[in-house]
């Protein structure tokens, strides 16, 4: 148990847990098992052949969809830093381009003096490297801890800062990234891949459900604007830095999307509008740019769409070994009876509008 009156030390991925938001199609293939297995020695060569000088101490830090680790270095002249992250890519999922576009947006983030973790620039003159078919970056070490209670007085600095990264995020489009719009991204390939898998006692009813906050989703998406988004900013990727305040971490799921994205899984439940904590964010938010209201039914769709995306990366990611530990409900009744009363409880709300 870690102690909340103790700095705890974040890194860019160390909270990944179970909100994740996967806008892009199934794996083609499996890792190999080198992704698994990564060896230390194998760790070390990728840090060294850099130009860092790593000490031989390593740490993995949690991370279901990658593979992570804390490396400890000797201070060169070259790189002063006394540690950073090592961040391998589960192989399959993204492409070099599309990691490349995440570290530039990192970047310019930063430029406009947003604290974000940023990567560093490899031998190769880019932020990203390939060790036996797996992707790798190195970034900076972040220091901060998880806000253990959050007052309505965060929620205005949340809004802050988050209405100055849209200000950059909506200057261009990331054009090899996800896009999370009407028939751009994989939602009905993942109900096809699903309709085996969920439980024949319920399957009718999560289809319905399913398919109905699709095609309302599609319909509300092709009068949105779309933007650059942080795609799963949620409470675990915001750390307390004493010297930054906010840093926000894991931008694994950047994508292009409508600006709300960024904005529901901040909220203290699912009915958040009359709160005080929304009404505070959205005071921060309009000191930079217009909060966008007309958005605010997107949110129970997106709500299911991440249910949905949720089932579909855990079965496309079964073959890790690490998975049947993590998830061992998967695939039985109880699991497809829950997230069938999550997502027809969506449906209803919205029939009733």
């Amino acid at each position: 148990m870690r102690d909340s009156h103790k700095e705890t030390i974040y890194d860019i991925i160390n909270v990944e847990l179970l909100a994740i938001s996967r806008y892009i199609p199934p794996m083609q293939k499996p890792p190999s098992l080198n992704f698994y297995q990564l060896s230390p020695d194998a760790i070390l060569n990728c840090v060294e052949k850099n130009g860092f000088i790593p000490t031989g101490e390593i740490l993995q830090l949690n991370s279901y969809e990658n593979r992570v680790f804390n490396i400890k270095l000797e201070p060169s002249s070259a790189y002063p830093m006394t540690e950073i992250i090592a961040k391998f890519y589960r192989p399959g999922r993204w492409s070099r381009e599309t990691l490349l576009d995440e570290h530039a947006f990192e970047s310019e983030l930063k430029h406009e003096s947003l604290a974000v973790a940023t990567a560093y620039t490899m031998k190769n003159g880019t932020t990203v490297d390939e060790f036996d078919g797996i992707y790798f970056t190195f970034f900076e070490k972040i220091r901060g801890r998880l806000l253990q209670e959050l007052m309505p007085v965060h929620f205005k600095h949340m809004g802050r800062w988050l209405g100055q990264l849209h200000n950059i995020a909506e200057r261009s489009i990331a054009l090899n990234r996800p896009t999370l719009g009407p028939s751009n991204d994989s939602k009905w390939a993942v109900l096809d891949q699903l309709y085996d898998q969920v439980s024949p006692e319920v399957r009718g009813e999560y289809f319905d459900a399913a398919e109905l906050i699709f095609s309302r989703l599609d319909e509300l998406l092709l009068d949105t604007k779309l933007i650059r988004t942080h795609g799963d900013l949620h409470r675990g990727n915001i750390l307390e830095s004493p010297t930054d305040g906010f840093v926000v971490v894991d931008f694994d799921d950047f994508v292009n999307g409508p600006s709300v994205q960024d904005v529901w899984m901040l909220m203290p439940d699912t009915d958040f509008q009359e709160t005080d904590e929304f009404k505070q964010f959205v005071l921060g938010y309009e000191e930079l740019r217009h909060f966008p209201f007309h958005e605010l039914p997107l949110i129970p769709l997106l709500r299911g769409y991440r249910i949905i995306n949720y089932a579909a990366w855990i079965l496309n990611r079964w073959s890790d070994p690490s998975f049947p530990k993590i998830f061992p409900e998967f695939n039985t009744y109880k699991y497809w009876a829950e997230e069938t009363e999550s997502l027809t409880r969506i449906a209803r709300a919205l029939d009733q509008e």
